[in-house]
């Protein structure tokens, strides 16, 4: 007699490697917050300043460029609140750096637990520019504080600016982080290619001059191209939230800040979609690779 084998019920099953991708980090938030959580906990492991180092970092940072260009090149005397205007664009790209870098870097750093478990690998280059974005955090209260005792009196528009180009750029470093990330699984050079990237960002937005000694230098062609940056619109959005409410308003914003902002936020999900996609591509040779 021949014996019948039922057939397994394996609805509610996927076959490893086929997750949903971000949908998959955000049914398992509670996974992703325990990597954050252990991500800032690890980083100042054994310092005796600990999180004292994430106001420490950028405040130096802040003073060499102030002395090297507000005091030697003389713009803390053209720019009007030079020392808010340069650190509200410092802390944009120290974000965008710092997630971006790391991202790239999350699955090589964590190969150990890709090769022995399956579990969303998105959730390393995603938790990484959370991280970043607490470290963000104390840096902009510092500034929040010293913008109020400068006379800070933002409207509401000014202050949806502000949560407008931090949004751009947590979704621009996110897809970045995972188009790089997947690459550099394979190929290292990425890495390299990122830290090249983040040495152009700093200079290729104004976060040290104004936009306007870029518009007396470029043809007006190339200033759009220039705006629709997305680093660019963030920190100008920075700029108009934070140091524009600080000044007599004797130095203009740059014209069509909104509709730049919009296209960045545009270009910044158009490639956390396109990293996403390549992500997924290469996910299946990860364990391989590492």
């Amino acid at each position: 007699m021949t014996q019948i084998v039922p057939v397994p019920d394996l609805d509610g099953f996927v076959r490893p490697g086929q997750g949903a991708g971000l949908i998959d980090v955000f049914r398992r938030r509670y996974l992703l917050s325990l990597l954050v959580r252990k991500e800032v906990q690890v980083r100042y492991r054994g310092s005796v300043l600990g999180w004292m180092w994430s106001y420490v970092k950028p405040i130096t940072q802040f003073l060499v460029f102030f002395i090297a260009l507000g005091v030697f090149l003389q713009l803390n005397g053209t720019i009007p609140n030079y020392p808010v205007y340069l650190f509200s664009g410092l802390i944009v790209i120290n974000l965008f750096s710092e997630a971006f870098s790391n991202g790239t870097k999350s699955l090589v750093d964590n190969a150990a637990l890709i090769k022995k478990i399956y579990l969303p690998r998105e959730l390393f280059p995603v938790s990484s520019t959370l991280v970043a974005f607490v470290n963000f955090l104390p840096q902009a209260l510092v500034l929040a504080v010293v913008c109020v005792f400068t006379g800070w009196h933002p409207s509401l528009l000014q202050v949806l600016g502000i949560l407008l180009g931090v949004l751009i750029i947590v979704l621009l470093a996110m897809g970045l982080s995972l188009f790089f990330g997947s690459i550099n699984v394979s190929f290292r050079d990425a890495q390299n290619f990122v830290e090249l990237i983040l040495l152009v960002a700093t200079w290729a937005s104004p976060v040290l001059y104004q936009w306007t000694t870029v518009a007396k230098v470029l043809p007006d062609w190339m200033m759009v191209i220039y705006q629709l940056n997305p680093i660019t619109a963030a920190v100008e959005l920075l700029h108009a939230g934070f140091w524009y409410p600080t000044t007599d308003g004797s130095s203009p914003l740059p014209p069509h800040l909104w509709f730049f902002g919009l296209c960045a936020l545009i270009t910044s999900s158009l490639l956390l979609v396109i990293g996403q996609l390549v992500f997924r591509r290469l996910e299946r040779r990860f364990a391989q690779d590492l």
